[in-house]
């Protein structure tokens, strides 16, 4: 009979996967950016994601397993989208709102996997799993609100600026935050 281990186990190596295609990823993704902050912030979160390896491991160390993983078909369509959209708008003033658009997509995955298994390890009775998958999952969140900053501030306002758009001059906002917060709908912006 599967229980609640048997599940936390196979959702575990389920992003253990991930974060290790992450690790391979995300210097791909840094390279596609034209802006250096974006380039910095997926650069800084690349070193965090091998740390998150290295936690996940440990994590599978405090349930007496060892480390292995189970192909994470969620993130590989997602890295898959992510490249088709590089592709896409290389060269555009767009880039890099659709890097963001496609880096959120993954953090709000990791977030919520992060969030399952840090309730199902306090539900196992295992605090120190529990505690390293806390610390995982705020730093996926921090980087997550990382990025929704660079769209607000940044890179969705550069995109409105590509040849042709039929966004007028006179509409570009001068609060950026407060525009972006007036729309009805965010331009390539997740809510954090």
């Amino acid at each position: 009979m599967k229980n609640l281990q048997n599940l936390f186990l196979g959702e575990l190596a389920d992003i253990y996967d991930a974060e290790q295609r992450l690790v391979k990823a995300l210097p791909k993704m840094a390279k596609a950016a034209t802006c250096a902050q974006l380039q910095e912030a997926i650069l800084a979160h690349l070193e965090e994601t091998k740390g998150h390896v290295t936690k996940v491991e440990q994590i599978f160390e405090c349930f007496d397993r060892k480390p292995k993983g189970k192909t994470c078909r969620a993130t590989v369509g997602l890295l898959e989208e992510g490249d088709e959209i590089a592709a896409e708008y290389a060269g555009s003033p767009a880039i890099n709102a659709a890097l963001i658009s496609a880096a959120q997509k993954v953090e709000h995955y990791e977030i919520a996997s992060y969030g399952c298994l840090h309730e199902w390890a306090g539900r196992l009775g295992n605090q120190e799993a529990a505690a390293l998958l806390e610390e995982i999952l705020n730093e996926e969140k921090a980087a997550n609100s990382s990025l929704t900053e660079l769209a607000l501030t940044l890179s969705n306002d550069e995109a409105l600026d590509e040849p042709g758009s039929e966004v007028e001059a006179t509409a570009k906002p001068t609060d950026k935050k407060a525009a972006a917060k007036k729309r009805e709908t965010p331009v390539l912006v997740a809510a954090p």
